[in-house]
């Protein structure tokens, strides 16, 4: 049987000084973890979406993309409940697909 050691194997290759600049530059990434939200937080998303449909109102959202938090203003256009995404306007007409598991908040704007 063939046991592999990962990168473990690897690291005996390189210098302690290279090891130390991979560790630092990891380490100096500004990547925030994903929020972990419940249910009872994506039903007052749902709720809030509802309204702002049926009332045509803008919505504020805040997503998570490639480690950073976005954010993005528009109307709702489309809830796609298989694909689990909405279809957003934003104030130039250009349409954004947002994932349901990637949004962490919603606000309405004012």
């Amino acid at each position: 049987m063939i046991r592999d050691r990962g990168t473990i194997k690897w690291t005996a290759m390189m210098l302690p000084e290279h090891v130390k600049m991979l560790r630092e530059h990891q380490s100096g990434l500004d990547y925030d973890r994903k929020p972990e939200l419940d249910e009872q937080r994506y039903e007052e998303f749902n709720e809030i979406i509802c309204v702002a449909m049926e009332e045509n109102r803008e919505l504020r959202f805040k997503y998570y993309q490639k480690g950073k938090i976005a954010e993005l203003i528009g109307h709702v256009h489309y809830v796609d409940e298989i694909k689990k995404e909405l279809r957003v306007m934003d104030r130039v007409n250009v349409t954004h697909f947002l994932k349901i598991i990637d949004i962490v908040d919603i606000e309405y704007t004012y």
